[in-house]
């Protein structure tokens, strides 16, 4: 068996390393104040053993960056985060493939908030069409309900220069609950039917949720399986980027523990497998460890 390792999160990564960076888009502003940071932050993980890197491009969406009066920059920005990952995979000197990410509209884990098709087209596309030229890959991930990934795919697909797409739902944290809207993981695959989708992910979500969702979803499908779980210990129902609702994480989910989680996912079938929120590079470097044993 292949496994192909992911990175992990980068958002907390730039937060860690940037003074004053848990205020404001500290994500999407370090593209501007400093695109070095983003760099490197790719390379430490590739050095910990990512073999795909996903572009620093999960906040520069239109809802985002207009909490800071920056929303006719989002295609500026976008195309910045993924220059910035392919320099950082061509400076590495190792076999790296660059995913753009392809994110939530609105705001994360919020099926109720994500927008009408009819609005988030144009922004899909534009969004695809700024990668294009820097990107191996897409990423539509976290995606809470069926019809949002059904939008950013097709897009994706539409305009993203033939790049293989992938999808990546986000789930409820009770394991076998399905996506965050409720609907069940096979809807969720099933409302894909149409679209020519590479492979099939789950993340921003309780390890143990995504082993239940890989388990639901082996069975289906021939096409790559995988995940990238968080740390996040709740995501409340009203949480929002910018509300008093505070996210903390799971302290007994160390390294050793999402190790153990990893290896859970791959006997569900999951073969391409990294982290999300708050699992850094000694993460992954655990997991580059720990794979590195499974035989062929």
């Amino acid at each position: 068996m292949t496994i192909t390792l992911l990175d992990g999160g980068m958002g907390d990564e730039i937060a860690a390393r940037l003074k004053d960076a848990n205020s404001g888009l500290w994500s999407a502003n370090a593209l501007i104040d400093c695109p070095q940071l983003v760099v490197d932050i790719h390379k430490e993980y590739i050095a910990a053993g990512a073999r795909i890197i996903i572009t620093n491009t999960y906040s520069t969406v239109p809802h985002y960056l207009a909490k800071e009066g920056m929303e006719d920059r989002y295609i500026e920005l976008t195309r910045l985060g993924g220059e910035l990952a392919r320099r950082a995979a061509t400076e590495s000197g190792e076999d790296v493939l660059v995913a753009g990410s392809m994110p939530p509209l609105s705001e994360s884990y919020r099926p109720d908030l994500v927008p009408p098709v009819n609005k988030a087209l144009p922004i899909y596309r534009n969004l695809a069409e700024a990668l294009r030229h820097y990107v191996d890959v897409y990423f539509c991930e976290t995606m809470s309900t069926a019809q949002e990934a059904v939008t950013a795919c097709t897009q994706a697909l539409t305009y993203g220069g033939s790049k293989p797409v992938y999808v990546s739902w986000t789930l409820n944290e009770t394991p076998g609950a399905g996506l965050r809207s409720g609907e069940s993981v096979e809807d969720a695959f099933n409302a894909l039917g149409d679209l020519d989708v590479a492979g099939y992910l789950f993340n921003c979500a309780f390890p143990e949720s995504i082993e239940a969702a890989l388990r639901q979803l082996q069975p289906l499908t021939d096409k790559p399986l995988g995940c990238y779980p968080n740390r996040t210990d709740h995501i409340d129902r009203e949480w929002t980027l910018d509300n008093d609702i505070n996210l903390s994480n799971r302290e007994e989910l160390d390294e050793r523990h999402f190790v153990e989680m990893s290896k859970r996912c791959i006997d569900a079938g999951a073969t391409m497998l990294g982290g999300c929120c708050s699992i850094g590079p000694s993460y992954i470097r655990a997991l580059a460890a720990a794979t590195d044993k499974i035989p062929e």
